[in-house]
């Protein structure tokens, strides 16, 4: 397994990070402490959750992948050797803070949440689930208008947030702090508050990239590299779509898009071709698609870590041995030719 720095911390996290949103909801509590002693058995240190999970979210599950994942540690006692990171939820979850925004008050309450459900004192990495302001994430870019953001507003409470956050380091709740669903601006402007104040830094952006969206090659790229910012990949198999099992409109059983119609956006006729196109690229270089679109993120120079998420342990080995395979220079050719005539098919 190959480690990187996350950030500039003293943390090493493997390039692979287990994805846990589905347990509660397609996977059983037994599943996930199976999924975990895999996991950790091949070398991957690094577990990503959030408050909201398991996914699709509601009142019934939400906090349950903590849960189970707080009986892990207390069973098998491998606090120490996992780097853990999970996320304050932002606004519109009713059942979550009545769906109210993320500020100073909410971030203590929502900590606290967390490390009781986890059975932890502390967290190695606390991440902002989604920007109160608004953002282009989760297939809202058709809809994004930062030109109705109040600047000084969008500022003021993200000082407020960060202050928080940085007493609760203080305090040994917290370790280090992350991002997910932000944008460049307002990754910048985190990173100006926390040298300006003295507070911590971001350490990463959890952001979704994979073959089917790219939006990070461009000027978050050019972030990642400079101020060391790296990328947490989640979805880079687009939610399974470029499996190809919700092609022609199919809805496998026991799959996130029999639990919701939702999870499927990914698959549409505007990315179906490109799907199509990927699978053949697999099929002609004696490859599974999966593996191709998992390592093809892997080898991205600003990657940190592909968040992997299985809902079986064969799911769960093939994505963990993704890692090893090559990807030779006539792939990527192929790559960058679909990429070229599909830029944006999500």
């Amino acid at each position: 397994m190959k480690f990187n720095k996350l950030g500039r911390t003293d943390l090493d996290v493997s390039e692979i990070c287990l994805g846990t949103m589905t347990w509660g909801r397609q996977n059983t509590e037994a599943d996930a402490h199976q999924q975990m002693d895999y996991a950790l058995e091949r070398e991957v240190n690094f577990f990503d959750t959030a408050e909201i999970y398991a996914v699709p979210t509601n009142a019934e599950t939400q906090g349950l992948t903590e849960k189970y994942i707080g009986t892990w540690f207390k069973k098998s006692g491998n606090r120490d050797k996992v780097v853990l990171a999970t996320k304050v939820a932002g606004k519109g979850v009713p059942w979550v803070r009545d769906g109210g925004e993320i500020t100073g008050a909410s971030v203590r309450e929502a900590i606290e949440g967390n490390l009781s459900r986890l059975q932890t004192d502390y967290i190695d990495l606390y991440q902002l689930h989604w920007p109160n302001r608004g953002h282009y994430h989760f297939n809202n870019a058709y809809d994004y208008h930062p030109e109705t953001q109040d600047t000084n507003k969008v500022q003021d409470n993200m000082l407020e947030v960060l202050e928080t956050l940085g007493a609760l380091v203080s305090d040994g709740k917290i370790r280090h702090i992350g991002l997910s669903n932000e944008t460049v601006w307002g990754t910048t402007q985190y990173l100006s508050l926390a040298e300006k104040h003295d507070l911590p830094r971001i350490a990463s952006i959890q952001n979704e990239y994979g073959l089917l969206r790219r939006y990070f090659d461009h000027d978050f790229a050019e972030l990642a590299h400079h101020e060391n910012v790296g990328l947490l990949a989640y979805s880079a198999l687009a939610a399974g779509a470029l499996s190809g099992k919700y092609l022609d409109g199919k809805i496998p059983a026991g799959t996130r898009g029999e639990l919701s119609v939702s999870a499927t956006y990914r698959n549409s006729p505007q990315s179906e071709p490109a799907i199509r196109a990927y699978m053949e690229i697999a099929k002609k270089h004696g490859l599974d698609v999966c593996q191709m679109a998992l390592k093809f993120a892997l080898d991205r120079p600003f990657m940190t870590s592909v968040i992997i998420g299985a809902t079986n342990m064969d799911q769960l080995k093939t994505d963990i041995d993704a890692k090893d395979i090559e990807l030779s220079k006539d792939v990527l050719a192929d790559i960058h030719e679909i990429y070229q005539q599909y830029p944006r098919p999500i």
